[in-house]
């Protein structure tokens, strides 16, 4: 039993946009983006921190990116989306919504979801980042390094 997440996060203000989706086509990413879209007041730019998926560059994705300006696309590197603080949020709904739950159907699941959604969105928080950047930066260099000597 599974659905698609799609959440943007606004870094600033701990704000989640939420929506379930059956499936990760760009279809559904298209939705998601008019979603967001709908939502972000017009005045405002849309950065949105993405993996790099196939989906979030299919042609139909670009071509409406390029109707819509404000919008901008910003792709984590391979093996790098702690990166994307929504991932931090993701595992928070994990552990504190679904982790050990019992949904006896998608829709349950989703409703799950939904509520812990409109939960966090009660009380936003952002989350702070409590390494420097020289620090995150030398360890992801160590990791490399490492990877490089497996590889």
């Amino acid at each position: 039993m599974s659905t698609k997440r799609c959440q943007a996060h606004n870094v600033l203000t701990g704000m989640v946009i939420g929506q379930c989706l059956p499936r990760h086509r760009h279809q559904e990413f298209l939705k998601f983006l008019r979603n967001i879209d709908r939502e972000v007041p017009k005045g405002l730019q849309v950065h949105l921190i993405l993996d790099n998926y196939a989906t979030h560059k299919h042609a139909e994705i670009k071509r409406w990116l390029d109707k819509h300006s404000r919008f901008h696309l910003h792709f984590t590197p391979t093996s790098s989306s702690w990166l994307n603080q929504v991932e931090r949020w993701f595992r928070e709904l994990t552990d504190k919504a679904l982790r050990r739950g019992a949904f006896g159907s998608v829709p349950d699941l989703i409703a799950a979801i939904q509520e812990y959604i409109d939960a966090h969105s009660s009380d936003p928080k952002p989350y702070v980042w409590t390494a420097t950047a020289e620090s995150i930066l030398t360890k992801v260099a160590r990791a490399r390094a490492t990877l490089e000597t497996v590889a």
